[in-house]
């Protein structure tokens, strides 16, 4: 008795009417507790002690199967000798007024040999006359040595239970025990008497949550867990699936407490585990719409879903929220075995049923997306308008997902082109040559213009991205060619052919040659975009300056353009400004443009801005916010992209390097292959980029083949300016790292001459580091220290360390003081965070003589003052905002901050930063 954890009280009130019936004063104890509560197991206990005490033990064990035999509960108590003889019987009736005497005195019998215990299990199961003769025998037992004791089933379930054994008896006569769950403290203990004392907190609380404290649920439980983990718990929670429990005890339980519950109450728990996730809506309750799913009356089901959360098998994460299962694992097991079709069935009524009460649309779409084809319009519109909410909040996956089902529902011809567009959008955003089939078919049904158009761009994109150029570029000529009554359309069609052509070096000789050819004859048939086009391509061939390329975009940009055109004159305007090194107008573009790529949405146009964004941010060289920006747009740096090379992955190589982490960036640069890339420019980029890691981990050989090879692919496709790869200046480090110096030197005079015809400081001043190291002697002296000051009159720190770098080894070189230049060189790389380039200061500055300094770059007593500080600050717990207005700093300024002593610690988190400052935050933290 004492093995039943929790029942001592239970155990007591046993003991104390066993007590009395032995001494002639009977009673009636009922045990009423849910399903798995252990009724059962105390009737045992009550049996076993009142056998040790002498007393006589009928019992009897109540069946569904038994309730249309009478007085089969009783005959199995009075299981008589054959002496007995049968019982009178009359044809009236099985149940005869003259049974219950008769039963009653042989009941009286046994009573007379010795005092009796008569235990009846699940009595809420007993057939009628068997309850009748029990309340019978209740009203008579008061004075003898009989004592009832029977379990009841006492939980509340959908449908209304028939009155307990005790209804029509005086409260005098019987004595009723509720039986609770376990505690929270009580189950936590059989979990470690299961699992060891060791066993982690997340998994004995998941095993509790699962169990609800029931004690059936929670042994089937431990036993499963016993099984699947025969050497312990693991080292966090429990699996999240019912299929890795086997045997199966757990969900065993489950059925089997839902099978006591009844039908109701099954239908009810499985639909609210069905609806989990999309129970809670606008204008509508849980309660109302589990009533109509099912049949249910409402109030039943929210009575139903007060007792669950009552007892713990629920939870509401608010007070008013909607009510889940307590864990995942009891919410599959509520759901093991229901088919499919009745599951998708809740989901169908869910849908309609939500749709006609105006619930938010993405709530209805969310039922049908697990729901067989309604065969409705209102259905299709759901879906549809979900699809257009979700991209809208830049979830694309989700709004794929929606127009994928809308494809199932009855769509006109013009509406099914529109979904196949929307959804090959969609699918583009994450898969990169997706969607073609889907396209080619929406090219087929399209009938108005312009949304052919779209359909074409689309289509020709993701062609492109496939390495069809050609069949991309051939597809959007035919089509220009039957939009003569459209201008607008023919312009659209003829700016997204000139973006594609980018991607094949003969396709984009040809595109810019007839542009050039209607610029020459037919000015009036050009607008504001094509001419925008055709300046980034002038300037890419070193055939203006950015003065007057900037000059020209402004006019156009003051020019009215047709929204439809106005992205593709805003991405090229901004790439043209950031290759001019204005930086924060072309950020202003970028943000204009993705503005309006919302509303026009082609995957061209937003990838293009997102490209000349991680442009300009590497502009400034700012290389962990490169890095940052990639994991925001779903690029990790980390992960290579299966469709090729990219200009992504460039940046992230290029970053990764600068920042110190060369073993990651080589990790990166071996994911991606060149061997089946297209040769578009963004395979060249990469190819620049994993030039300048060669370098930096110094193999000049290897990096002059990628910078060479970079020049040959540029070079056929008549991009010749420094502006986009600089290839030659690359190249020239590494002929003069391999003993080349006359080679190094055509190749910078080369670049110095197209850098004079750009004229920025940044390709001027990186053209002049270049030819000054080529030329040597004192003219290349003179040449750096030109070099230098260009850069550092312009504030270009990305560009002015390698200038200082070469100045300041051309200086000791020649026995002259370097020190000053080389420590500039040092500062500017520790404020730019510029790893890479420090570390080559610091090398610089030994081999000029200079002291080491005593602070590193990396640790904790590296940061500077303001670092340090809101380090600290941010380690005590102190989130950006606060930190700002405590300092009185611009929020940006903070993560700027903690972003450059995130790279000096090398952690990744916030909660790394008290382990990394160590003993010398508080030290660090008191201020400058």
């Amino acid at each position: 008795m004492t093995a039943l954890r929790e029942r001592q009280a239970a155990l007591d009130l046993l003991s104390t009417e066993i007590t009395g019936a032995r001494a002639g004063a009977g009673g009636l104890v009922i045990l009423r507790g849910a399903t798995g509560t252990g009724r059962t197991a105390l009737l045992d206990a009550a049996a076993e002690r009142g056998a040790e005490q002498g007393m006589r033990v009928l019992r009897a064990r109540c069946a569904a199967d038994d309730t249309g035999t009478p007085f089969a509960a009783v005959l199995q108590l009075l299981n008589l000798p054959s002496a007995f003889g049968p019982l009178d019987s009359t044809p009236q009736s099985p149940s005869h007024r003259n049974h219950p005497p008769q039963l009653w005195e042989r009941l009286l019998s046994y009573a007379e040999d010795s005092p009796l215990l008569i235990a009846v299990d699940d009595v809420h199961l007993a057939d009628r006359d068997s309850r009748r003769w029990l309340t019978y025998a209740a009203r008579r037992v008061d004075r003898l040595a009989v004592l009832l004791v029977a379990t009841e089933r006492g939980q509340y379930d959908i449908r209304t239970p028939s009155p307990g054994l005790a209804h029509t008896l005086s409260p005098s006569l019987v004595t009723v025990h509720a039986l609770a769950p376990l505690s929270r403290q009580g189950a936590a203990e059989m979990v470690r008497e299961s699992a060891g004392a060791d066993a982690p907190q997340q998994w004995v609380d998941d095993c509790v949550r699962a169990s609800a404290g029931n004690p059936l649920l929670l042994r089937a439980l431990l036993d499963d867990l016993r099984a699947v983990f025969p050497e312990g718990p693991g080292t966090t929670g429990l699996p999240d699936s019912c299929a890795e429990l086997y045997p199966g005890a757990y969900v065993g339980a489950v059925t089997w407490w839902l099978e006591c519950a009844g039908p109701g109450t099954t239908g009810v728990a499985r639909a609210l585990a069905e609806l989990e996730g999309l129970s809670e809506g606008e204008g509508d309750r849980v309660e109302d719409l589990l009533g109509d799913v099912t049949g249910t009356d409402p109030a039943r089901a929210a009575g139903w879903i007060t007792a669950m959360v009552r007892l713990g098998l629920l939870r509401r994460e608010r007070r008013q929220g909607p009510p889940r299962f307590a864990h995942p694992l009891l919410r599959e097991a509520v759901l093991d075995g229901w088919p499919l079709p009745q599951r998708q069935a809740v989901h169908r009524a869910a849908a309609e049923l939500r749709h006609h009460r105006g619930i938010r649309v993405e709530t209805v779409a969310g039922h049908l997306l697990r729901a067989p084809a309604v065969g409705a319009q209102w259905a299709a519109d759901a879906l549809a308008d979900a699809a257009r909410t979700a991209s809208l909040d830049n979830r694309p996956a989700e709004a794929a997902d929606f127009l994928r089902r809308a494809l199932d529902e009855p769509l006109t011809r013009e509406h099914r082109a529109a979904v196949l567009t929307e959804l090959a959008t969609m699918e583009f955003s994450t898969v990169r040559a997706a969607g073609i089939p889907r396209l080619t078919e929406a090219l087929r049904l399209q009938d108005l213009p312009r949304n052919k158009v779209k359909a074409a761009v689309m289509l020709g994109t993701a062609l492109a991205h496939r390495g069809e150029a050609r069949a991309a570029f051939a597809m959007l000529l035919d089509l220009d060619d039957g939009l003569s009554d459209h201008p607008v359309l023919t312009r659209s069609v003829r700016a997204a052919a000139l973006l594609l052509s980018d991607h094949d070096r003969e396709i984009r000789h040809l595109a810019y040659t007839r542009l050039r050819l209607t610029t020459e004859n037919s000015p009036e048939l050009l607008g504001p975009a094509e001419e925008s086009l055709l300046i980034r391509y002038e300037a890419t061939a070193g055939r203006v300056s950015a003065e007057h390329a900037m000059r020209r975009i402004r006019g156009l940009l003051a020019m009215p353009e047709d929204p439809a055109l106005l992205p593709y004159l805003l991405l090229t305007s901004a790439a043209v400004a950031q290759w001019a090194d204005k930086l924060d107008e072309a950020d202003r573009l970028v943000q204009r443009g993705l503005a309006q790529q919302r509303i026009s949405h082609f995957p061209l146009v937003q990838r293009a801005l997102v490209n000349t964004r991680a442009d300009t941010v590497a502009a400034r060289g700012r290389h962990a916010q490169v890095l940052t920006c990639l994991d925001a747009q779903g690029l990790p740096a980390d992960q290579p992209d299966h469709t090729g090379p990219s200009n992504f992955h460039a940046h992230a190589l290029i970053s990764l390097v600068e920042v110190g982490r060369a073993g990651d960036a080589h990790r990166l640069a071996a994911k991606v292959s060149l061997r089946n890339a297209h040769a578009d420019w963004e395979a060249n980029r990469f190819l620049y980029a994993r030039g300048i890691l060669r370098a930096a981990s110094g193999d000049p050989a290897a990096a002059l083949d990628d910078f060479q090879e970079c020049g040959r692919r540029q070079t056929a496709r008549e991009v010749l300016s420094p502006v986009v790869t600089p290839w030659r200046s690359a190249a020239a480090d590494c002929q003069l790292a391999l003993g080349r110096p006359h080679a190094a030197l055509a190749l910078a005079q080369e670049e110095y001459r197209l850098a004079t015809v750009w004229n920025t400081p940044r390709v001027l001043g990186r053209a002049l580091r270049t030819l000054g190291e080529a030329t040597g002697g004192r003219h290349g002296i003179d040449l750096t220290a030109q070099a230098v000051q260009i850069l550092r009159d312009a504030a270009l720190e990305t560009e002015l360390i390698p200038a200082l770098l070469a100045h300041g080894r051309q200086l000791t070189a020649a026995g002259r003081s370097a020190r000053a230049t080389l420590r500039e060189a040092a500062a500017t790389a520790e404020h730019l965070g510029a790893v890479r380039l420090r570390s080559e200061a610091d090398r610089a500055l030994r081999d000029s003589g200079a002291r080491p300094r005593e602070t590193g770059h990396t640790g904790a007593s590296a940061l500077t003052g303001s670092e340090a500080r809101i380090a600290a600050l941010a380690a005590a717990g102190s989130t950006n905002a606060q930190i700002a207005e405590l300092l009185h700093l611009a929020r940006r300024t903070v993560e700027t901050h903690l972003t450059s002593a995130y790279r000096k610690l090398n952690i990744q988190r916030r909660t790394d930063l008290p382990a990394a400052l160590g003993a010398d935050s508080g030290r660090h933290g008191e201020g400058e």
